[in-house]
């Protein structure tokens, strides 16, 4: 284990923050190296003079952004970073980009139920049969179809049933498979319209199902419709609930010019549900697929809810894409994890589900106003938006501040990403901002220090 040498101001107060910062800097100046076994907290307490909670703090706030990794009889060391191959440049295959972290959007892991869900397990291994350890039904487990028809019936306002819907491991792979089944029954490239801005992670995996992707700008009220209508698109992917990364909630103007735009074009819309479960200070929105069930596929998954790591989600799409993307399913991997998608039916059957999601809707909504409250009181240059719903606020900018803020913040320990737009119209700088991850306590601190960085 690494003795460590940390410069801390007691005066100033915040030693757990101070702590982190150091072994922050730390790791990423090359001073800690990669598998670095650090003391166990009370050591290092003992070393420093401070209380074991203090460094407990510190450790758990840099294993949360991905600086370190804790594992039970492994200790904390300070986290490996992505393999890069190796050769010259333009050899092998190129990197991929790291696909785990702190990301804006993330939940807070932390919180899973942990208890109910191991309850659910439970109940579900003492009273399966034998015979569902087996290859299950690759559009999912009826036990799990009949559980979330009125479930999202319910909460969404969806027209679902056990037979529209067909359960896959997340949104990712969900709506790949629809421009998937789209594109082979074109025998060609899908033309699939997507807003702009929009997340870019989900961009490569739409366009390597097939699909040439086309950005329409949004504003205020969601994607132009107007302008959507002149790209001759086939199909439209959208984030109506609460857009990302803007938050603009789709108006019911233009949802219903978008759905007349698909029933006049015969053009299908996806539906990424994204958010629909945290809303704080405006009413519940239904999806699109309740008004128009036969023209839209309303995609949705426990990600956010729960865990991204459980790889759980859903379809609810017309018989006809239904049945194409249960089909494929069943070429392409035989179908989600049993068991698991009978630990999720119990959990909604038993009103687990609902009163985790209302206990977190609390909790995130505190988050929220404390991450707001900063900002407004020691970056006032910075205006929010998109903070009715969802885990981050959309936070644009002087310009010129967009590189420096981001910097200062995420080595406050925030979690930020730039927006980009793909069009030409001029628009403000933004970052994304989270604060689904940080107690309220701490993204004060984090945004006090923030501040304090950029001047």
């Amino acid at each position: 284990m690494a003795d460590l040498h940390l410069a801390l101001d007691r005066s100033a107060g915040g030693l757990a923050g101070q702590v982190a910062r150091e072994l922050r800097e730390s790791i990423r100046s090359g001073r800690l190296a990669q598998g670095t076994r650090l003391p166990a907290s009370r050591d290092l307490a003992r070393d420093l003079g401070l209380s074991r909670g203090v460094v407990v703090e510190a450790y758990e706030q840099l294993v949360a952004e991905g600086f370190l990794e804790a594992r039970v009889g492994a200790g904390t060391r300070v986290a490996a970073a992505p393999s890069q191959p190796s050769g010259a440049a333009g050899d092998g295959p190129e990197p991929a980009a790291p696909y785990y972290g702190h990301r804006p959007t993330s939940p807070d892991l932390a919180a899973f139920p942990r208890q109910a869900w191991l309850a659910a397990i439970r109940h579900v291994l003492t009273t399966m049969p034998n015979d569902a350890f087996d290859y299950g039904d690759p559009g999912g487990v009826p036990a799990l179809r009949e559980q979330l028809a009125p479930y999202l019936r319910r909460v969404r306002a969806a027209d679902a049933t056990p037979e529209n819907l067909v359960i896959v491991t997340g949104m990712a792979q969900g709506l790949s498979l629809v421009v998937r089944v789209l594109a082979e029954r074109a025998g060609r490239r899908v033309a699939l319209a997507v807003e702009d801005p929009t997340s870019p992670r989900q961009l490569p995996l739409l366009a390597r199902a097939g699909a040439d992707l086309i950005p329409v700008p949004v504003d205020e009220e969601g994607m132009v419709a107007e302008e959507l209508a002149r790209t001759g698109a086939e199909a439209v992917l959208l984030t109506p609930a609460h857009q990302y990364p803007t938050g603009v909630v789709l108006s019911p103007r233009r949802r219903a010019e978008l759905i007349a735009w698909a029933s006049r074009t015969g053009a299908l819309i996806l539906e990424d549900d994204y958010d629909a479960d945290f809303r704080f200070d405006r009413e519940p929105v239904g999806c699109l697929q309740g008004l128009a069930p036969d023209r839209v596929v309303l995609a949705g998954s426990v990600s956010k809810s729960l865990a991204p790591g459980l790889r759980l989600g859903w379809l609810a799409a017309p018989p006809h894409i239904a049945g194409s993307v249960r089909r494929a399913r069943g070429e392409l991997d035989l179908g989600s994890p049993v068991i698991d998608q009978h630990v999720l039916a119990h959990l909604v059957a038993s009103g687990g589900y609902d009163r985790h999601l209302r206990r977190m809707r609390r909790e995130y909504r505190v988050r929220r106003d404390a991450l707001v409250d900063a900002l407004a009181e020691h970056l006032p240059e910075i205006t929010v938006h998109g903070i009715s719903a969802g885990l981050h606020l959309y936070a644009e900018l002087p310009d010129g501040r967009q590189e420096a803020v981001a910097e200062a913040a995420r080595t406050a320990g925030l979690s930020v990403e730039p927006v980009t737009w793909e069009g030409a119209r001029r628009r403000p700088p933004a970052l994304v901002i989270g604060f689904a991850r940080l107690p309220a306590h701490r993204i004060l601190r984090a945004v006090e220090e923030a501040a304090e960085r950029v001047g």
